[in-house]
């Protein structure tokens, strides 16, 4: 394969990838940190236990978890307009990877809640802390430490689902990769050199996750 492999061509078009990527790793960040806090607002509201809210959050997961994040990804493009929200190709795309992943990132932290030991729990609340307090000093902080691997993997899944952001002309990654395999007939030389991006953005996820669970676990040992 290497023989017919044109790196001419693909030195040309480097410059449209290094784009591309730049263009999927901020749309991933966005998509990240808009999935974390929804995730948590979820989990938060889900262990409350108000009825009204809790049944609402278990609405959104389920409807969510059982549809694919293409045809969430379309209902915001095609049917948020008709309902009078007309928003950018960006913001549709960063909009259907948050409430994806954050229905999938609630239940992740809610997991990671419920491993916390009631003792614990019930220690800070002869303390005199409120359920937020709990929350926001004892719990979510454990919770967060105990779930880093899942989160990363999460996180590696909402990178690769950016990838279908290029259906409603957003430019990233695969939307590099597409030009090339149009413009010049490569589609070898295009989607692998897209596979090997998405490779490199996962190595560093992983090394950025390794580095900070080593963190929390020295700082729980000193």
């Amino acid at each position: 394969m290497l023989e017919t492999f044109n790196f001419r061509v693909l030195w040309e078009y480097m410059p449209l990838f290094m784009k591309g990527l730049w263009a999927t790793s901020w749309i991933s960040l966005l998509g990240l940190a808009g999935a974390l806090l929804t995730g948590t607002i979820a989990c938060v509201a889900r262990l409350t236990r108000v009825p009204f809210l809790w049944r609402l959050v278990v609405a959104y997961i389920e409807i969510v978890r059982s549809t694919p994040l293409l045809a969430q990804l379309y209902f915001f493009y095609f049917g948020l307009p008709s309902l009078g929200l007309r928003l950018s190709e960006h913001a549709t795309g960063i909009l259907a990877l948050t409430l994806n992943s954050g229905a999938y990132m609630a239940e992740i932290i809610r997991a990671g809640v419920l491993s916390i030991q009631r003792g614990q729990i019930e220690a800070a609340t002869a303390l005199g802390m409120n359920f937020f307090q709990r929350l926001r000093h004892v719990v979510l902080p454990q919770a967060v430490g105990v779930t880093i691997p899942p989160l990363l993997g999460q996180t590696i899944v909402l990178v690769k689902d950016s990838a279908l952001l290029s259906l409603i002309s957003v430019f990233e990654l695969t939307r590099a990769s597409q030009m090339l395999a149009s413009e010049r007939f490569m589609p070898t030389e295009g989607f692998l050199t897209t596979a090997l991006l998405y490779l490199f953005l996962y190595y560093i996820l992983k090394t950025c996750s390794s580095q900070w669970q080593k963190r929390l676990i020295y700082r729980k040992a000193s």
